[in-house]
């Protein structure tokens, strides 16, 4: 009898452990909402120096969050980003990118590609969990979701992109910023 108590015991620990884990998973994953107020932060640029959310104050920023440098889908979404960077300037913006990369594989990215926007190092996943991007899992490792954070020029999310296609993105937020000029 002490034995088979023993066994609901344990499994009910074990239980009550994955209803935790699953629940602070799911918190984790809230994507955040147009409307909702931009979270601060401060990482790491290509140039390893500190980028915060706060140095953009009174522009409109475009946080978009990658996958990987230097795969493909990546690369042509920092291209057009880098294409368009004259347009975003005309319209008070900033285009930011942040993935789960180094500092040094960002710089690496940059230098090759000629990408002169920040791209912003979050290792630890606290900016990317903080928006609510979920991550996707490829074995051992892990990868930010594409998703983008239009921001205003006040802290508030004007407008959120979930499983973008990275080949027409930079027009689509051009033109939502377009459109939010005529309100």
């Amino acid at each position: 009898m002490q034995r088979n108590g023993t066994w609901i015991i344990l499994a009910v620990v074990v239980i009550a452990a994955i209803a935790v884990f699953t629940i602070k998973a799911r918190a984790a994953e809230k994507l955040l909402q147009a409307g909702d107020t931009a979270p601060g932060f401060t990482l790491p640029s290509q140039e390893d120096t500190p980028v915060s959310l706060k140095d953009y104050q009174g522009k409109w920023v475009v946080l978009y969050f990658y996958p990987k440098d230097m795969t493909s889908g990546c690369t042509l979404e920092a291209h057009n980003f880098q294409r368009d960077l004259s347009k975003y300037t005309a319209k008070n913006a900033v285009v930011l990118g942040v993935s789960l990369d180094t500092v040094e594989s960002h710089k690496t990215f940059c230098t090759k590609d000629s990408l002169t926007f920040k791209l912003l190092a979050d290792p630890d996943h606290k900016v990317i969990d903080s928006y609510g991007v979920p991550l996707a899992n490829f074995g051992v490792m892990k990868f930010a979701k594409r998703t983008t954070f239009l921001i205003n020029p006040d802290g508030k999310i004007a407008k959120v992109w979930a499983g973008v296609n990275p080949e027409h993105h930079s027009e689509e937020v051009l033109a939502e910023l377009a459109s939010l000029e005529k309100k």
